[in-house]
């Protein structure tokens, strides 16, 4: 068996160990651009290039081993679906957690009570050298709103409902979850804004979704609302957000994805000590896991079993 691996960050090594501890017999190898084919059985790939999908599409050896799926090493797809009918036509499998589940309930319940608790305003306050207990918020008038309730966003919601926060949750189809209030589909979102004090947005970026919260949907949260986005930065129309906040219409914002990463230094985010900035750390792949994770998949693809998180190229996820 021959595996193809490429990451756009360079940190392979530690990869082509990992797999060779869990899957001694494979042949794991590294693409690097200007090589003569990439014939491979597997090929395990993150933000991989046109050159690497055109070689996998169409080997230049004529006689190469099919290949048989790509698996991703993270959550999200956008990165290798904006490839469209370039892509070789194989499943291609996401990881389904990972070990990244629990790191993003963990930022975002950190976020939430920041906000909840009112530390970001403490800690204005300590820098500047004021003593003073600021009256404290009443959670049954905070409720808390997850914007796509996948893996991830069901992790989060179960997280903070030990806090016993009010709960609601939005998705593409209907969902019931105990303890949350569930809504689904474009219909019902106004609704489901309109009673959110927090919105965590978690959703999957698809056409569908960029830019979907713009002025006319930020203005649908009541006043006061927070937001938290550790989706894409692409869902979130950056210029709408900073009016939204500097009219008060919004309280501010935690974020942890941008258009452009890294975020550019002349960015106005920088500048606006309402928004709480993190470095695309939210929820980071814990290779040993997702090793293990991929080497199972392709255990069971090998013995003609299904496997789960394969990416509907329709939906987008």
């Amino acid at each position: 068996m021959r595996i193809l691996l490429y990451r756009a960050d360079g940190q392979v090594e530690p990869w082509v160990t990992d797999f060779a501890a869990v899957l001694p017999r494979a042949e794991v190898v590294v693409w690097q651009d200007g090589e003569p084919e990439a014939a491979c059985d597997y090929a395990v790939l993150w933000a991989p290039p046109a050159a690497l999908l055109g070689q996998l599409a169409q080997p230049a050896q004529l006689n190469a081993t099919p290949l048989k799926a790509i698996f991703l090493t993270g959550a999200g797809v956008d990165a290798i679906l904006k490839f469209g009918d370039a892509l070789p036509s194989v499943p291609i499998i996401r990881l389904g957690d990972a070990g990244m589940a629990v790191q993003m309930a963990e930022y975002v319940a950190h976020a939430v009570l920041r906000y909840f608790r009112r530390f970001d305003e403490y800690e204005r306050q300590a820098r500047g050298g004021v003593w003073a207990p600021l009256a404290p918020r009443d959670k049954r008038d905070f409720t808390i709103g997850v914007f796509g309730m996948g893996v991830l966003g069901s992790r989060v919601l179960a997280a903070l409902g030990h806090f016993g926060f009010p709960l609601r949750g939005w998705s593409r189809t209907h969902k019931q979850v105990d303890g949350v209030d569930c809504y689904a589909g474009i219909e019902s979102l106004g609704e489901f804004l309109a009673g959110t004090r927090v919105l965590v947005c978690m959703l999957p970026l698809t056409p569908e979704t960029s830019n979907l919260l713009d002025r006319a949907r930020l203005a649908q949260l009541p006043r006061g609302a927070y937001l938290i986005n550790v989706a894409r930065g692409a869902h979130l129309a950056e210029p709408d957000l900073l009016a939204s906040i500097r009219s008060g219409h919004l309280a501010g914002a935690t974020l942890d994805v941008f258009r452009n990463e890294p975020l550019p230094a002349p960015h106005p985010f920088w500048d606006e000590p309402r928004i709480a900035i993190t470095p695309h750390i939210s929820a980071l792949t814990v290779r040993h896991d997702s090793v293990r994770q991929i080497a199972g998949k392709i255990a069971a693809l090998e013995n003609g079993e299904p496997v789960a998180d394969v990416v509907d190229r329709i939906k987008g996820y």
